[in-house]
């Protein structure tokens, strides 16, 4: 993170993760139902020379408006995480979500960093909020119908009279890959519309799609 960056770290605790972020140049903030807590982590923020960019608050969690958030970090059990993951797919694509030690189902991590030697609870995950694919996709040169899960993207493209089934699809916030054929696809999503480039044959061509249905 840096001073570009709104941290908003759930169950923060001692505030040892918030006054991170702070000494980093990020804004920041903890969210804590403990009120001992929350009075310390105050504390330690302003002995740690960041209480201007770190801030505590005392609520539920669940209670509490992450839309501002670039970083959302979190160490909570994996039926928090759970209970928790449809408002983190709402936040803006992109997002980052980072995890100590507990996963989210099947939402797989896009990236997963584990200390060796380990002292214990060493398992950092990490995802970033997948923009929405789905539907029918009108191109340049035919169509996309797309698919996804998560951050996995499936289904098949038309260009003039052969259709490709979607392979290695991936989203990473707003940067879509995938393979059809031959052909490499890569593009950046923005709302109803996706601007990039399809590869084939050592030539690249510029790729626009337009979505009509989802």
């Amino acid at each position: 993170v840096n001073a570009d960056d709104m941290v908003i770290d759930l169950g923060s605790g001692d505030g040892r993760t918030v006054i991170a972020a702070a000494l980093r140049g990020a804004r920041a903030i903890g969210v804590e139902y403990d009120a001992d807590l929350v009075a310390m982590s105050q504390t330690r923020a302003t002995d740690a020379g960041v209480s201007h960019r770190a801030s505590f608050i005392e609520a539920d969690l669940f209670d509490v408006d992450l839309s501002s958030a670039t970083v959302i970090t979190m160490f909570l059990l994996p039926d928090l995480n759970l209970k928790l993951r449809p408002t983190l797919l709402e936040l803006n694509p992109g997002t980052r979500i980072v995890s100590n030690t507990w996963d989210m189902g099947d939402w797989i991590a896009d990236e997963t960093v584990q200390l060796d030697p380990c002292p214990g609870f060493c398992t950092a995950l990490l995802w970033r909020v997948p923009a929405d694919v789905t539907g029918t996709w009108k191109t340049n040169s035919g169509e996309l119908v797309a698919k996804q899960m998560f951050q996995m993207v499936s289904g098949t493209i038309r260009y003039g009279e052969s259709n490709a089934e979607i392979t290695d699809g991936r989203l990473l916030g707003r940067e879509l890959t995938f393979n059809a054929g031959t052909s490499h696809y890569q593009g950046r999503i923005d709302g109803n519309r996706i601007y990039g480039t399809v590869a084939n044959n050592g030539q690249r061509v510029e790729w626009v799609a337009t979505r009509t249905t989802r």
